[in-house]
């Protein structure tokens, strides 16, 4: 209980901000009329180089080694959102070795706020807080492998 609380705290702090923000137009930001669409999932980033397709081409972004990994998420002007992405795992083999293996889909809906450079998400535990950049959201985990360093988001 307490958690959802503070979460609707800070959710309705964001919202305060984001309707009370100024319209200088000095382009620093997102505007949420500029997050509503799609976005697509277009890195999963890891902290080393891995050819995972056995290809002979390396890649700390595991899209670029796994065909089974996707996901998007799409924002909409009533501030809610859904979620979908490729559920996978990195797993330790030997040796510097990694095999990672997708199983299903993850998915989540709620409300989103935005304060023109970070989004925060209701309902999903698994999005946390994204970082807007340029014509990005980003999701940084920092986390060496087998674990992931970053999710990145690119509007369609």
């Amino acid at each position: 209980m307490k958690k959802t609380t503070n979460f609707l705290l800070g959710l309705a702090s964001m919202v305060l901000l984001t309707a009370c923000s100024d319209d200088d137009g000095n382009g620093s930001g997102f505007s949420a009329d500029a997050l509503v669409g799609t976005w697509d999932l277009t890195a999963v980033n890891v902290s080393s180089q891995l050819d995972l397709d056995d290809d002979g081409t390396s890649s700390a972004n595991l899209i670029d080694e796994q065909d089974c990994i996707s996901g998007t998420i799409t924002f909409n002007a009533d501030n809610t959102y859904q979620f979908q992405q490729s559920n996978f795992t990195i797993t330790t083999i030997t040796n510097g070795q990694y095999f990672v293996d997708c199983n299903g889909s993850i998915q989540a809906t709620g409300a989103w706020a935005s304060d023109g450079t970070q989004v925060v998400f209701q309902g999903s535990t698994t999005l946390g807080t994204l970082q807007l950049n340029g014509n990005q959201m980003t999701l940084n985990e920092g986390q060496d492998l087998p674990d992931v360093r970053s999710y990145v988001y690119v509007k369609r």
